[in-house]
């Protein structure tokens, strides 16, 4: 249950970020753009957008960071395992294990330098150029996208462990349509094709 609320919340805070960065970006490039027409000039001149890319950045750098957490709960990061799918299944599962649970490893030790750089951020007077937000908010993405990396590793460990199976991205597979529809309208369906 709160697996799910989680799950959830994370694919949210990414959907938020990425449509809300873009409409960002479109309407400071609007702006700009509007600007340079006289009827408009004396109104827009007056708004200032000089921070919405500051702010644009800082967007994208939390969604990467929740990005990533998500790719490896839906087995879409990027992974070369060529070599070892070749293996026979006990070996396989150890240097899968092995994998994931490094990259906890990493995660975890990245995640907690970046709390250590936080909090001594935190306690200084340093904020961000343009928003003059403090830095210690813009910097907290590392350990919590870090740190959320760290345990979707361990989830997928603990799954792959009691399982055998990881999670696997279907790119043909779009949420909320059935498969049986989606396969007859296909053009390259076996049906379609005869």
């Amino acid at each position: 249950m709160i697996l799910k609320f989680f799950d959830r919340l994370e694919e949210w805070l990414i959907v938020f970020l990425m449509g809300a960065a873009t409409l960002l970006i479109f309407a400071a490039v609007a702006h700009r753009y509007a600007s340079g027409v006289p009827v408009l000039q004396e109104y827009l001149l007056q708004l200032d957008m000089s921070w919405a890319q500051e702010l644009c950045i800082y967007m994208f750098v939390w969604m990467a960071k929740f990005g990533a957490a998500y790719g490896v709960r839906t087995g879409i990061h990027v992974g070369v395992d060529v070599l070892i799918n070749r293996f026979d299944d006990r070996l396989r599962g150890g240097f899968v294990v092995f994998g994931l649970l490094a990259g906890a490893l990493f995660t975890g030790i990245v995640g907690t330098m970046g709390a250590r750089f936080v909090w001594q951020i935190a306690h200084t007077d340093q904020v961000s150029p343009d928003l003059e937000a403090p830095m210690w908010l813009v910097y907290l993405a590392i350990p919590c996208g870090s740190y959320l990396m760290c345990f979707r590793f361990l989830q997928v460990a603990w799954n792959f462990m009691r399982t055998g199976k990881l999670p696997h991205h279907d790119i043909a597979h779009v949420e909320g349509v059935d498969e049986g529809a989606a396969h007859d309208l296909h053009p390259l369906s076996h049906e379609a094709r005869q």
